[in-house]
């Protein structure tokens, strides 16, 4: 099989995987891709981040959001083969049947390098950032490696997109301590599993997550991808966070309308695509 063939195969999810994942708003899923997939995607994601962007301020040095990793964006835009990753119709599709939608759109794409020593990733909620006007969005998480527990996988508190409290946070030491906090006196249960090769997660932009510390001498590299219902809509938005991504991944689009500009391409269609 092709890359592109396993890139757009469809993977149905069970009704007990979906029903998970709406209980719990994250799920893993272990050989979404082969070994030889992920391996081809690491050298490539590799290459294309160190010519994007080396880090001009020692880790020592950064504060902790800086520390956390190094972050790029919208790689698809500017390498073909990143795009044949981002525009996966079997990542799409699974991200549609988790939220239930008939099509996803794409928000934007990722690539965040934990560098060996990179400190912890604070808890947080994505969909502080973005200017949506539904919870119809999900991220696929998708390590480039295998990512042991000491390499910093990602952490759920699952069932967390109930709490209201921190969701006006920025990724920050404050975010930490006041979200961390609060989860200490829930009964939401924390995740934290080490990640194999192939294995991809997916959670919802409110929900709680971090990141330990790479203690490992390798870098933890992923590549995530954030999709959105294909019928969300710009909201009116409600901090300096949304106001920036609403200028640059939502461009030209106004407030009120389906986000469908040329960064935003609608990726799956369940009613017409694997049929």
């Amino acid at each position: 099989m092709s890359h592109l063939d396993e890139l757009n195969k469809p993977m149905p999810l069970s009704e007990e995987m979906m029903s998970f994942y709406q209980t719990n708003n994250y799920i893993k899923l272990k050989n979404v891709f082969s070994s030889d997939l992920i391996q081809y995607f690491n050298k490539i994601v590799t290459d294309r981040a160190f010519l994007m962007q080396q880090p001009d301020i020692p880790l020592e040095k950064r504060d902790t959001y800086g520390k956390a990793f190094v972050q790029l964006f919208n790689l698809w835009t500017i390498d073909d083969l990143v795009k044949t990753l981002v525009f996966s119709k079997r990542l799409a599709g699974i991200a549609a049947q988790l939220l239930r939608v008939d099509g996803v759109r794409l928000y934007h794409d990722q690539a965040l390098f934990k560098e060996s020593g990179g400190g912890i990733t604070p808890w947080h909620a994505d969909q502080y950032y973005w200017p949506l006007d539904s919870d119809k969005t999900i991220t696929a998480w998708i390590p480039l490696q295998k990512t042991p527990l000491e390499m910093g996988p990602l952490e759920f508190s699952a069932g967390s997109q109930q709490i209201k409290t921190g969701r006006d946070l920025s990724i920050s030491d404050e975010s930490e301590a006041m979200i961390g906090q609060r989860l200490r006196v829930t009964d939401f249960e924390h995740v934290v599993e080490a990640f194999d090769v192939g294995e991809v997660s997916f959670h919802s932009g409110w929900i709680f997550h971090r990141a330990g510390a790479n203690q490992t001498k390798d870098t933890r590299k992923v590549m995530t991808i954030i999709y959105m219902d294909s019928k969300m809509r710009l909201k009116e938005p409600e901090n300096e966070g949304q106001i920036n991504d609403w200028k640059t991944w939502c461009p030209g689009v106004e407030v009120g309308e389906v986000i469908q500009s040329h960064l935003n391409p609608a990726l799956v269609d369940l009613n017409h695509d694997f049929k």
